[in-house]
């Protein structure tokens, strides 16, 4: 963790910012609450447990300095709302999601299903592919028992 915020430092550093406290609480937020893809409202309300005096305002201007220094990653499950999670830099794509219709839970699917399709695309189109992002909708087990 401590890692990741020298990098963070680093990088604020060359674009002519310092890692504020509310940065940081921000920052804190989101590691503390990995893989539950929250909104900004959702961090807010956690970042203002620990950090009274902030803003919502600072927390959107904080989240999107972070975005475009790829620590985290915006992401848009086509419900309205803008989500956020942590970047690992040690995979090479991103991760599945599938999002449930009924209650809105979010399941990351940890294995790159796309890999073999990947391959056949760029030898058949003669095209490099960077990256993709895939989102799966449908009922969780939860919803699936109710309907």
């Amino acid at each position: 963790m401590s890692e990741m915020i020298e990098s963070l430092k680093d990088k604020l550093k060359e674009k002519g910012y310092k890692l504020t406290p509310q940065r940081r609480a921000t920052l804190d937020t989101i590691m503390e609450n990995q893989g539950k893809h929250m909104s900004t409202e959702e961090i807010y309300d956690l970042v203002k447990e620990k950090c009274p005096e902030i803003g919502l305002a600072t927390v959107y201007r904080t989240l999107q300095l972070l975005d475009e220094l790829d620590v985290i990653s915006k992401i848009n499950f086509d419900d309205g709302c803008s989500r956020y999670e942590l970047n690992n830099h040690e995979e090479d794509h991103q991760h599945h999601h599938l999002i449930c219709l009924k209650c809105g839970k979010v399941i990351e699917v940890e294995v790159d299903l796309l890999e073999t399709l990947e391959k056949e695309i760029e030898e058949n189109y003669s095209f490099e592919i960077k990256d993709h992002k895939v989102k799966f909708f449908g009922y969780c087990n939860t919803c699936k028992k109710i309907l």
